[in-house]
């Protein structure tokens, strides 16, 4: 076939590639990689979104909510620069993988039965009557059925573990509050991501029959557990060689994730979360997680950016009353009913504070919403208050946490240890949650407010 006259710019969903004719008589073809705006635009997003997470941490806030902000202002709702959200998708997808798969490394079902085991049943009850609740009232806003209507529910019903972790500055186990509210959180996702399966096989969205997709689950699930148990012993003969024990590691994550959605017929981000669950805690795979943290840290960034970047500021005055509903389920079917729980159980850490921190959406609503989007199950104007709420119920529920935690005890029976003790009730920021509260001293730090 003849080599075109003119070059010819063929759009993929990476770098941009251009194919020329180098020597028409030859009948050599040249295939020049044309990169430059493609580097661009990733720099400039990771700059901007650098500065804003920044902004938003001095004033009190995750670094999320200045993520989103970054996408809303390179996405083509705003003025100026307009970043190519093809390119950046790609990045988000392997964000959205990371991020999930270190979820369910995080997630130990058996040192969460060793501490706090009410954390088993109560997080699915909580689940389930958040979902219940959401059913009922978001069917009647948005005319929805109810299996719509139930997966808008998931979105509602869990907490983002990257907020809890943000909130304990890197070490959940200092707080025992925070460790609860970290182990509520990972049984949230877990039955999230399995209902989500369900109901989005029953809702037709996946194109395969219920019990089909239930099959492929489950067989995935069974071929993630035999490659877990090999990969512990690969990993430990890599120790010395870091380079390589690198590579394996990222390339385990992504692989998992790909292969379930290709083979197995699961969505990549419940397939990443099901292979990081899978893996055993172990010494090499701690060091699994280490390896990943910076590539999640980064690719993760994309991910939120590219939800800011679909988001239409200006349909937040239409958005209003639906943003208004999951702010209050958000509240009341929610944070509510797991304060209502903590106090009628014997709780790990303290009901309010535990229920503070899980009084937020998390990820999981972002990628039920997007999917809903892209399938035409709901409106942008929908899309808007979910991705609204989720952004003003994080910054509430961190500020709100930062608040409460100087003034009232960080785990159960710490008012009685510290009346026998005859020391305030109020435990120290910087040290950690212990049955009974020590006296002050010279050099300890002030208690008048959070760090």
């Amino acid at each position: 076939m003849a080599c075109p006259s003119q070059r010819t710019t063929v759009r993929a969903r990476g770098p941009r590639v251009a194919a020329c004719a180098a020597d028409r008589g030859a009948g050599r073809l040249s295939i020049v990689v044309d990169t430059a705006s493609f580097i661009f635009d990733i720099g400039f997003v990771l700059l901007l979104a650098a500065l804003a997470g920044w902004i938003a941490r001095r004033v009190g806030l995750p670094d999320v909510i200045g993520w989103l902000a970054a996408g809303i202002v390179v996405g083509p709702f705003t003025p100026g620069f307009v970043a190519d959200r093809t390119e950046i998708a790609v990045l988000a997808d392997i964000g959205v993988v990371l991020l999930l798969f270190e979820v369910g490394l995080e997630l130990d079902l058996r040192r969460i039965r060793r501490d706090s085991p009410t954390v088993l049943w109560a997080a699915p009850l909580q689940v389930f009557v958040t979902v219940g609740v959401s059913t009922a009232l978001v069917g009647l806003a948005l005319g929805t059925g109810p299996v719509v209507s139930a997966i808008v529910g998931l979105a509602v019903a869990s907490s983002s573990s990257a907020v809890i972790a943000s909130l304990a500055g890197g070490d959940v186990h200092a707080d025992r509050s925070l460790e609860t509210a970290m182990s509520w959180s990972g049984i949230q996702d877990l039955v999230t991501v399995v209902l989500a399966a369900v109901l989005f096989s029953i809702d037709g969205v996946d194109d395969l029959p219920l019990p089909l997709a239930i099959a492929g689950l489950l067989l995935y699930a069974a071929a993630v557990v035999l490659v877990a148990r090999v990969l512990p012993g690969i990993l430990k003969k890599l120790l010395d060689a870091e380079d390589v024990f690198l590579l394996v590691s990222l390339a385990t994550a992504i692989t998992m994730a790909g292969l379930g959605a290709i083979v197995f017929h699961v969505p990549v981000a419940l397939a990443a979360f099901v292979a990081g669950l899978a893996i055993t805690e172990s010494h090499e795979t701690l060091q699994l997680r280490r390896n990943l943290m910076p590539f999640r840290a980064v690719f993760a960034v994309f991910f939120f950016v590219s939800i800011g970047f679909v988001f239409d500021p200006t349909l937040l005055g239409a958005a209003l009353p639906l943003l208004g509903l999951f702010i209050a389920l958000v509240v009341l079917a929610k944070a509510a009913v797991i304060a209502g729980i903590g106090r009628t159980t014997r709780l790990t850490g303290h009901p309010v504070l535990v229920a503070t921190a899980l009084g937020q959406m998390g990820e999981f609503g972002f990628v039920i919403a997007a999917t809903l989007l892209l399938n035409g199950q709901i409106s942008k104007t929908t899309f808007a208050a979910v991705i609204a709420a989720v952004a003003i119920s994080v910054a509430v529920s961190t500020i709100l946490y930062r608040a409460l935690r100087g003034r009232l005890p960080r785990h159960r029976g710490a008012h009685r240890a510290a009346k026998e003790a005859g020391t305030s009730a109020i435990p120290l920021p910087t040290t950690s949650a212990t049955t009974s509260a020590a006296p002050p001293t010279s050099g300890t730090p002030s208690t008048s407010g959070p760090p």
